[in-house]
């Protein structure tokens, strides 16, 4: 029995072995290229470190004012979307959670139904044009708003508080609005901070929304910024009409894209660890209801 145990040991660890490499290799050689010549590059495109620690590439992206608008409307849409996204989730799960809700199985399906089918992209162009809203960074937020999806999960994991600690609150004359946001939104962290990573993270990867949303380069997201470099043939191409000044070019564009996308992805390496405990453990109970 012990020797099966250790053959099992071993065969999982070489296959979590595998499953590490594979999943760490293409952000390692994205980070050696970004910090290689030109000339290193061609050497060895595959390579994982780099070879002279060139900083060309970064001195030239970090010295675009439009990364920094970008960065900054970047940043503005997730937080603004984040904030007023989880405020309807909780306004939306708590009422949903109660047993006590009349009509609750067809809202539910109301709700779920919007996951299989949705107005469409060309509808929900004309409204938010209709809405003064086209060219503003208010449409990537209002188009990100509410998820059918988060919600359930949200709902389910306020299904598995208590209803006695609800209860109580009302014996003693707790408002429902108390009760939402002194009792169940802090005991509900879990969830709040999975769902909080699932809209944050998101927005920052999201480029379609601008692309359908958005026309002045001073309004561009970090992602679209960041696709207009990978698909231009020379960076110079991605900022033009940005409204700066150019400086000449001294890197090869492939060198600029890889550290382009290092300096995307870096903000989300950086808050991931803060909130993991609260990722892994509101997906697992809120995508299970007891």
């Amino acid at each position: 029995m012990k020797n099966k145990l250790y053959f099992f040991d071993y065969v999982n660890f070489v296959l979590m072995g595998l499953v590490i490499v594979i999943t760490l290799y293409p952000f390692l050689n994205v980070f050696a290229i970004s910090f290689s010549s030109y000339a290193e590059y061609l050497e060895n495109p595959l390579r994982i470190w780099p070879a002279s620690w060139a900083l060309g590439a970064y001195r030239d992206i970090l010295g675009r004012s439009t990364l920094w608008s970008s960065y900054g409307n970047t940043i503005f849409v997730a937080l603004a979307t984040t904030v007023i996204a989880l405020f309807m989730y909780l306004l939306t799960a708590y009422p949903l959670s109660r047993k006590d809700l009349r009509g609750k199985s067809g809202i539910m399906t109301f709700i779920v139904f919007t996951m299989m089918f949705n107005g469409g992209l060309i509808p929900t162009f004309y409204l938010i044009r209709s809405l003064h809203l086209y060219n503003t960074l208010w449409a990537l937020i209002f188009t990100m708003l509410f998820s059918a999806y988060n919600v359930t999960l949200m709902k389910n994991f306020m299904e598995s508080i208590p209803d006695s600690l609800v209860e109580a609150a009302r014996i003693d004359g707790a408002s429902e609005f108390y009760i939402l946001f002194r009792i169940m939104a802090p005991l509900s962290k879990a969830i709040i901070a999975t769902l909080a990573m699932f809209v944050a993270v998101g927005q920052w990867n999201a480029y379609a929304s601008s692309i359908y949303y958005i026309k002045d380069s001073s309004k561009w997201t970090l992602a679209l910024f960041l696709r207009e470099i990978i698909l231009g043939s020379s960076i110079q191409n991605v900022v033009s009409g940005a409204g700066e000044d150019l400086m000449e070019e001294t890197v090869e564009p492939i060198t600029m894209q890889y550290a382009a996308l290092i300096i995307t992805v870096v903000p989300i390496l950086v808050v991931y660890p803060f909130v993991q405990k609260y990722f892994v453990k509101g997906m697992m109970v809120g995508s299970v209801k007891e």
